[in-house]
């Protein structure tokens, strides 16, 4: 498994790159970085293709530009297809989990010429809503919903910035499988839900004795390095773009994903506990035509290919020999 940097068309990006044979690119989410990947790629590396993830825009090793304006989805799958093109590569199978599911699904949508199928992990194929997004996110005098939180730069990046390390250790457990069985009622604390206007997010989460036994601390402080160099400004900005990617995605308005695909998500998830998801779930075969199947993995929480790289790998090699060719 090489690290390199490859300067693109759009900017420079850290990447991950092992094995040869047709290529599948890996997205990762908010807060993580293409280390996430780290049991995909060995694995898919093995099996005979050529496995590349790279570190985001605003993320890690890649180039972070100044301005929220520099990150929309448009922007990312631009990032993409440069890359494609930097590295040799006409087309791609997409994985991607969190923020990069997102963004592997508009790739899908956007430049099917160029990734001929799409995995999504977590966060599910969604059409557009009737009007912006900040206009659906719920707040009152009390608190506000954690994207409403994330745009004010006095707000989340000054707080997730005081003590990176612990930022890193709450929203990882409260967010994980570890955390709790995430039924109604029952304290499981959720990092991405509403969050109170005086205590902001971090103070009702608890702080772990222990990191996971899927995050060896070797590479929970990988992950801390790479936050204490970019800060959290880059990442949130993705975040901060919710309302223009819905201005922008209107010139795709009625298309739906015509590729194969596959999505998974952890049971424990806490994506299942914002209202409505289970039904959009369900309704996905409306916006994607060509899935293949849709999968929840038993106790797993959001951090799905670092809490169950088996059960992922599997589910991605299938998907894979699937649709080969």
């Amino acid at each position: 498994m090489q690290e390199k940097t490859i300067a693109t068309r759009t900017l420079e990006m850290s990447i991950l790159d092992a094995g040869s044979g047709p290529p599948v690119l890996m997205c990762h989410g908010f807060p993580e970085t293409k280390h996430a990947w780290r049991h995909q790629i060995g694995a898919l590396a093995a099996a005979g293709y050529r496995a590349v993830a790279p570190d985001m825009r605003g993320y890690g090793g890649t180039a972070a530009p100044e301005g929220a304006d520099h990150y929309t989805v448009v922007h990312a799958v631009g990032d993409l297809v440069a890359l494609l093109d930097a590295i040799g590569e006409k087309q791609a199978v997409i994985v991607g989990h969190d923020w990069g599911a997102t963004i592997a699904w508009q790739a899908a949508l956007m430049r099917p010429d160029r990734f001929r199928a799409v995995v999504a992990l977590s966060v599910p194929m969604m059409g557009l809503p009737p009007v912006p997004p900040s206009k659906l996110f719920p707040q009152n005098g009390e608190a506000l919903f954690y994207t409403l939180y994330f745009q004010d730069p006095q707000g989340a990046e000054k707080e997730f910035s005081r003590d990176i390390g612990q930022t890193l250790r709450k929203l990882i457990h409260a967010a994980s499988g570890e955390a709790g069985p995430r039924r109604p009622g029952d304290g499981t604390p959720n990092p991405f839900g509403m969050v109170s206007h005086n205590r902001g997010l971090l103070a009702d989460l608890p702080d772990p004795e222990a990191l996971p036994a899927w995050l060896p601390p070797a590479d929970f402080n990988r992950l801390a390095q790479a936050f204490t160099a970019t800060g959290f400004g880059p990442a949130l900005n993705y975040y901060r773009n919710l309302d223009r990617n819905y201005e922008l995605q209107q010139a795709n308005a009625g298309q739906t994903v015509t590729v194969p695909a596959l999505f998974a998500i952890g049971e424990r998830d806490t994506g299942l506990a914002i209202p409505g998801m289970p039904e959009i779930i369900a309704a996905m075969p409306h916006l994607v035509p060509g899935l293949r199947g849709s999968h929840t993995i038993p106790g797993a929480g959001h951090w799905l290919q670092q809490e169950r790289p088996e059960a992922v790998t599997e589910l991605v090699l299938g998907f894979l020999r699937e649709v080969a060719g």
